[in-house]
């Protein structure tokens, strides 16, 4: 023991100036060797409660886990429920809307056949309706081919003088027949120096005639038209002026004759086409035809030129019968001084039948009197009063009184 104490106490070593024996070496390794088991136990003690705390920690979560998956499992079942409604619900809206889609379909399908079949017949009718609009364009293109074909006549017509000359007469001709009476007008009339107008107009009350000249002339005009050229428009347009100026002069010293006719006088253009180029480009010439009391007109002058005419025929007949109206107004008169005179008479007669109507009515009054007396006496006169003769008596008496009533009423 001795020897092992010393061994203990023998130094091994030195730390620094202090010597270490074997025996502190050894407390030091027992209390490291302690202090290494307290660290370790409380690592395993840290250890053991983080692992517990980690088990409860895991525990609480698988808790909550199987919480939530209960609860999802019961939304699941809730929206299995709510999808077997729903597919329910757009199966039973599904057959709802297939069969108003058939039922669309069918009316869809019918109102289009309709339609089909009332745009069938409206074609039909309407190429109908071309075919007869084609026959008449047919029908309008042959008038037209007439047409032209008469316009080629006219041409030709009017190519030539004499024939131009007919045409213009004929169409003054026409003109002034539509609008007046026979007897107010001569063509080709004859004056008193010898001269034969295309138309006369007798006026009405012993006035002048008026004259109507129809001799237009036309060539002059047709060569403006068809001169090519400033120059040769420039010399027709001369030559045409004074062909007019010409024919004015010879109207005025034919036509105008004192006391026989008016003192105007008709030129006739047959063209109101002529007729705005002259009053447009040749104002001269109006204003030379004016001055020598000739006038210028067109078809459509005339017309109106004739209307007026008319019209003073017209109020001169109206004049002219007006002693007859005069006349059969008298007569009138004394028409209706003998209706008042006989109406006056039946008058009378009225007032006369009136009066014996009265007398006759006092007579009947007389009679039924005496009647009802008559039926009295038989019966004695204590008769009942709801006896039957007295209720005929009664009877009559109003009848009289009835009769008598209506009388007055008439009388009123």
């Amino acid at each position: 023991m001795i020897e092992f104490s010393e061994l203990l106490a023998a130094p091994i070593g030195h730390v620094g100036s202090t010597a270490v024996s074997l025996g502190m070496a050894l407390v030091l390794l027992a209390g490291l060797a302690v202090f290494l088991a307290l660290v370790l136990g409380l690592a395993l003690w840290r250890s053991a409660k983080a692992r517990t705390a980690a088990m409860l920690e895991a525990a609480e979560r698988a808790r909550e886990a199987e919480q939530r998956m209960m609860g999802l499992l019961q939304a699941q079942s809730e929206m299995q429920g709510r999808l077997g409604t729903i597919a329910e619900v757009f199966g039973a809206r599904q057959a709802e809307l297939n069969q108003s889609i058939g039922q669309r379909l069918d009316a869809m399908t019918g109102r289009i056949g309709q339609t089909m079949s009332e745009q069938t017949k409206s074609t039909h009718e309407s190429l109908s309706k071309l075919q007869e609009r084609l026959a008449v364009i047919d029908k309008a293109q042959g008038n037209i081919q007439s047409l032209a074909g008469q316009v080629v006549e006219l041409q030709a017509i009017l190519s030539n003088k004499q024939t131009r000359g007919a045409f213009g007469q004929s169409r003054m001709e026409a003109i002034v027949a539509d609008g007046l009476p026979s007897g107010a007008f001569e063509f080709q009339a004859t004056l008193s120096s010898g001269a034969r107008p295309d138309c006369l107009i007798r006026m009405p009350n012993g006035a002048p005639g008026l004259v109507i000249d129809a001799k237009f002339p036309l060539e002059a005009w047709n060569a403006i038209r068809a001169a090519e050229g400033s120059e040769a428009q420039r010399h027709a347009a001369q030559a045409f002026r004074r062909d007019i100026e010409v024919h004015i002069r010879d109207i005025a010293d034919k036509y105008l004759i004192s006391g026989e006719t008016q003192d105007t006088a008709f030129m006739f253009v047959p063209s109101e086409s002529v007729f705005a180029e002259i009053h447009e480009n040749f104002e001269a010439i109006v204003q030379k035809a004016h001055r020598a009391r000739v006038v210028i007109v067109s078809p459509s002058l005339l017309m109106l030129s004739i209307q007026v005419v008319q019209a003073i025929l017209k109020d001169a007949r109206m004049r002219e019968q007006a002693h007859v109206i005069q006349g059969e107004v008298a007569k009138l008169l004394d028409d209706m001084n003998r209706l008042d005179d006989r109406v006056r008479k039946l008058q009378a007669h009225f007032s006369m039948t009136q009066k014996d109507v009265e007398q006759i009515l006092i007579s009947t009054d007389k009679v039924s009197k005496r009647g009802q007396r008559i039926e009295a006496l038989e019966f004695g006169e204590g008769a009942d009063a709801d006896h039957p003769a007295a209720r005929s008596a009664a009877a009559a008496e109003s009848r009289t009184g009835n009769l008598r009533l209506r009388v007055v009423e008439d009388e009123g």
